[in-house]
């Protein structure tokens, strides 16, 4: 039985190798993008 994850540096989008500062980045731009208070569709308080 395989277990499941989550690849958090894929749901980035930046290589395992990427600096704290570049996964810090990601971080923010994905919370701007997904924020239920910027994107109104039904699954983006899901995807925050």
């Amino acid at each position: 039985m395989a277990v499941k994850y989550k690849d958090y540096y894929e749901i980035l989008g930046v290589p395992r190798n990427a600096t704290q500062e570049e996964i810090h980045a990601a971080y923010r731009k994905l919370a701007r993008k997904y924020h239920p208070d910027v994107n109104k569709s039904p699954d983006a308080e899901e995807k925050f």
